[in-house]
């Protein structure tokens, strides 16, 4: 029933920027935290921002400063503005609610949009 999609991925150059965007089949946020994860190749998925449905928003250390949701809460606030993109910010990002969606004791994933930082 509930599905999400995540857009705005792409290849840009170190320095360049990228907008990602989560699509959700229902209102999923309007009462939930939600999360943006990055999993690059090797490693786990983890957390790197967090906006919960009052506004507060929270940022990892690894793009603090860099990676922004929408200055305008009320129009698209889930978009996640990347600047200064680097190297090691290239992975495969994923949107969801925080806690998880529960299908069969597993925690649900769309299919992610991967960003690529390279020269």
């Amino acid at each position: 029933q509930v599905q999400l999609v995540e857009s705005g991925g792409g290849w840009v150059q170190p320095g360049g920027s990228l907008t990602l965007s989560c699509a959700a089949s229902e209102n999923i946020f309007e009462s939930v935290t939600m999360g943006w994860y990055r999993q690059v190749p090797g490693k786990a998925r983890e957390l790197i921002a967090r906006l919960t449905s009052g506004g507060l928003k929270w940022y990892d250390d690894s793009v603090k400063g860099r990676f922004t949701f929408s200055r305008d809460a009320a129009k698209n606030p889930t978009n996640l503005k990347m600047n200064s993109l680097k190297a090691e910010d290239t992975g495969v990002y994923f949107c969801n609610t925080i806690p998880g969606i529960m299908i069969s004791s597993r925690t649900y994933w769309g299919q992610g949009t991967q960003v690529t930082v390279s020269s």
